[in-house]
C-alpha cells in the first residue's frame, strides 16, 4: 500500500477480540433497501424520508419487531437539507413519537457509519434499532455562502479539507488514485463493464427482488435502473476523459448520482433469538481512518486492513466482499493494497452499476452482504464491506453469518 496516506490512530474501533455476551452482541436480522435510480429519473418526485419510510415500515413487518421497543432510528444522509431526517422518516413511516431519531454525516460514508453507531449502541447496552441512509439527490437543497455583501454565492459541494493539504473534486481524485497506483484505462473500464454485466444478470435472475421495497413515485418503481445490458468494451473505450486532461476516470468507469434509501435492523443476539429471527450477520469489528485528502478514493483500504489485522483474519479468508464503486481506479487501488482478487468483489455488480445515492450507499452494502450470504444458509461466511469517503476517509466493517 502506498505510504500517501497514514490511517488515523485515533478511531475506537467496536472489535473485540473476546466474544461479546448475547444481550450485547449486534446482529443484524434483516436489511432492505429502496430500488436505486438515476437522479432526476424515476424516484425524483421523493424526498427523502419519503423514500426511507417505507423502508423502516417494511422491516419491522419483516421482524416483528415492536415499534415501541425501538431504541432510537439512526440514519446516514449527506446532501439533504439539515434537520434531522431520521426523525422525520421515522415519523413519516407511523412510528411512535417516542421514538427518537439521529442523522448522520460521514458524506458517502453516512449510512455504514450509522450502522456502525447502532451496532457500538448495541455493544454497549443492548436494545433495537433501525439503522441506514437516505440520499435525495433529485430533491437537494441548493447551497450557497452568504457574501460580504450578503448576497448569495452558491456552490455545489461542501469544502472536505483546507487549501494547505489539497481538496480535489472526486473525479480529479479519481485520477490521482489512478496515478498513484498505477491503476491503468484498460483496468478500470474492463471492472465497470464487469460490474454492469453482473448486475444485470442478477437482476435478470430475481436477486434484487426480496431487497427491495418498491416505492410510489407517479407510478410503482420496483427496480433499479442503472444497469446497461448493452454496454460492450468498444462503448468503453470511446468515453473521453471526465475530469483531467489525458487522464483514464471517464464516465464509463465512474459511477453516476442516484437517488435511494437502505437500512438494517440491529439488536442484540439474545433479542434476534426471541424475535423468532433464524439468522444474521454478527457484527464483528469496524474500523474509520483517515488518509491524505488528495487520494480520498484509498481510504477504504486502510479502514479494512487495520480491521482484518486486529481481528487476525486474512483478506483471503473472506467469503463476501462489497465496496463501494464511486470510481473504478479507486475500487481497484483498494482491493489490490488488500490483496483482494477484484473477481472476488461485488458479486453482483455495484455502485458503477447500481449508481451512489451517496448517504445510502454504505448501507446499500450491508443490504446486499445480508441477501447474498442467504442465498446458502446452511454455511457461515465472513462477510465485509468497506468505502471510501470525501475529505480522505473510509470505513469498513466485518460480520459474521450464522444461522442462530
Amino acid at each position: 500500500m502506498s505510504e500517501a496516506g497514514t490511517a488515523n490512530e485515533g478511531t475506537a474501533p467496536l472489535h473485540r477480540q473476546e466474544p461479546l455476551p448475547p444481550e450485547r452482541q449486534p446482529v443484524i436480522i434483516a436489511a432492505l433497501r429502496t430500488p436505486i435510480c438515476r437522479a432526476h429519473g424515476a424516484l425524483k418526485q421523493l424526498r427523502a424520508h419519503e423514500l426511507l419510510a417505507p423502508v423502516l415500515t417494511a422491516l419491522l413487518a419483516e421482524t416483528g419487531a415492536g415499534q415501541s421497543e425501538l431504541a432510537d432510528v439512526v440514519i446516514g444522509n449527506a446532501v439533504g437539507g439539515g434537520g434531522n431526517v431520521a426523525r422525520l422518516a421515522a415519523l413519516e413511516a407511523g412510528l411512535p413519537v417516542t421514538v427518537p431519531g439521529l442523522t448522520v454525516d460521514r458524506q458517502c460514508g453516512s449510512g455504514l457509519d450509522a450502522i456502525v453507531l447502532a451496532s457500538r449502541l448495541v455493544a454497549a447496552g443492548g436494545g433495537v434499532y433501525l439503522a441506514g441512509g437516505v440520499e435525495s439527490i433529485s430533491t437537494a437543497p441548493l447551497r450557497a455562502h452568504r457574501n460580504d455583501d450578503g448576497d448569495p454565492a452558491f456552490f455545489s459541494r461542501a469544502r472536505f479539507a483546507p487549501d494547505s493539504l489539497g481538496d480535489p473534486d472526486m473525479g480529479v481524485a479519481a485520477e490521482n488514485v489512478a496515478s498513484e497506483f498505477r491503476i491503468s484505462r484498460d483496468r478500470q473500464d474492463e471492472f465497470a463493464l464487469r460490474s454492469h454485466r453482473r448486475a444485470v444478470a442478477a437482476a435478470a435472475a430475481g436477486a434484487f427482488d426480496r431487497e427491495i421495497v418498491p416505492l410510489d413515485a407517479s407510478g410503482t418503481v420496483t427496480a433499479d435502473d442503472g444497469p446497461r445490458p448493452r454496454l460492450s468494451e468498444a462503448l468503453m473505450a470511446r468515453f473521453p476523459a471526465a475530469f483531467v486532461e489525458s487522464g483514464t476516470v471517464t464516465a464509463g468507469n465512474s459511477c453516476f448520482d442516484a437517488d435511494g434509501a437502505a437500512a438494517v435492523v440491529i439488536t442484540s443476539l439474545a433479542r434476534a433469538r426471541e424475535l423468532g429471527a433464524s439468522d444474521a450477520l454478527l457484527v464483528l469489528g469496524t474500523e474509520t481512518a483517515g488518509v491524505e485528502p488528495r487520494l480520498l478514493g484509498i481510504g477504504a483500504a486502510h479502514a479494512a486492513a487495520r480491521l482484518l489485522a486486529t481481528r487476525g483474519e486474512p483478506a483471503g479468508t473472506v467469503d463476501l466482499v462489497e465496496f463501494n464503486e464511486a470510481f473504478a481506479s479507486q475500487t481497484l487501488a483498494c482491493l489490490d493494497s488488500l490483496g483482494i482478487d477484484p473477481l472476488r468483489a461485488n458479486a453482483e455488480g455495484g455502485a458503477l452499476a447500481l449508481g451512489h445515492a451517496y448517504g445510502a450507499s454504505g448501507a446499500v452494502l450491508v443490504t446486499r452482504l445480508l441477501a447474498q450470504a442467504r442465498r446458502t444458509p446452511d454455511r457461515e461466511k465472513l462477510a465485509l464491506a468497506m468505502i471510501s469517503i470525501a475529505g480522505g476517509m473510509g470505513t469498513a466493517a466485518l460480520f459474521r453469518y450464522a444461522r442462530l
